[in-house]
């Protein structure tokens, strides 16, 4: 994927602001973007963003969990893993007629992309069957396709693939030396091999990560080098900021100050100038202001309806109203 040459501004010239096609992103480098002076790094970002992008569009995705709970792995931030007692009841695969009547609610609200998740550590071929029939129906309607369903056997992508899918996510979480703190039932290495997996099969690579787990300032640098490094980089990255739930190891962890999470967003901008940017999980802890100024860092993606998975999400008259007093516009 080529990349569009960045302006820089001369006062601190000696910061990379993207890597030319023979670089790679060295966290050292993105670590100095988090060091920019706050208004410097924010202007970076917004001229990366505007030769890129329009900078007063926000793509719409909605996520439905087609199926919850149950999850053998041990994620300390999820409420989904069975080990760990968080209220959630493990549920089954969700019916065709369930999922198209979300799916054309979403659609009728604005969503232009369509995700569905489902708390598998990884689906047996007779789940990821009934999934692509899932895919196909959505399709149908008119929508981009996104499915998350844990890390996929061989012949797995080309299958979603062949029913439609546009995008599949498959999050790497957070920086490979803070992996064995977050999760102990996968390696980091595993998330690559599907990423792998999805790119061979000619599915577009969505994949973020997660803020605030208790990571330095260096190692949410690693999180976005190791997403900034592939080859090519994710079409879509959804940045997440902890919610946390009562129940799962990491309830109670010191909260991320919102303006780092704001300098994460520009960041991600200026290391993968051609992606959306996600706002995902935690966006309703964040506030009007603390979102607008993400949009203002480059964010140009949100997910879209009441909920995401098992947390709360703004609702969507609470993002229209928002996207309304910024001017912005949707797709």
């Amino acid at each position: 994927m080529q990349e569009t040459a960045v302006r820089i501004h001369p006062r601190t010239a000696a910061v990379p602001t993207a890597p030319q096609a023979t670089e790679r992103w060295s966290v050292e480098a993105i670590e100095a973007l988090f060091d920019l002076p706050f208004p410097e790094l924010m202007f970076r970002a917004q001229s990366v963003h505007r030769e890129n992008f329009d900078p007063t569009n926000v793509q719409l995705s909605t996520l439905l969990s087609i199926k919850t709970g149950g999850c053998p792995e041990d994620c300390s931030y999820c409420p989904q893993a069975a080990r760990y007692d968080t209220g959630v009841e493990a549920s089954k695969l969700m019916g065709a007629d369930a999922v198209l009547d979300a799916a054309r609610a979403a659609q009728a609200a604005g969503a232009t992309r369509f995700c569905m998740g489902a708390a598998w550590r990884s689906p047996k071929d007779r789940d990821v069957e009934k999934v692509a029939e899932l895919i196909a129906a959505v399709k149908n309607l008119g929508l981009e396709t996104c499915a998350t369903l844990g890390m996929l056997d061989e012949g797995h992508a080309e299958q979603l693939r062949d029913a439609g899918l546009d995008y599949y996510n498959h999050n790497i979480d957070t920086a490979p030396d803070k992996y064995t703190d977050i999760i102990g039932t996968r390696q980091f290495e595993d998330r690559i091999d599907t990423l792998n997996k999805v790119r061979t099969a000619g599915v577009k690579v969505c994949s973020g990560g997660i803020v605030g787990l208790g990571e330095t300032r260096t190692q949410r640098a690693g999180l976005i080098a190791a997403l900034a490094n592939l080859d090519p980089y994710p079409e879509s990255v959804p940045i997440n900021n902890l919610v946390q739930v009562e129940g799962t190891p990491l309830h109670g962890a010191a909260k991320l100050d919102p303006l780092e999470f704001v300098r994460t967003i520009a960041v991600a901008r200026i290391t993968m100038p051609l992606s959306r940017v996600r706002l995902s999980a935690g966006r309703q802890e964040l506030g009007e202001a603390i979102q607008a100024m993400c949009f203002m860092a480059g964010a140009n993606s949100i997910f879209y309806g009441d909920k995401l998975l098992t947390t709360g999400n703004p609702a969507f008259t609470a993002d229209r109203s928002l996207l309304d007093k910024l001017g912005m516009t949707t797709s």
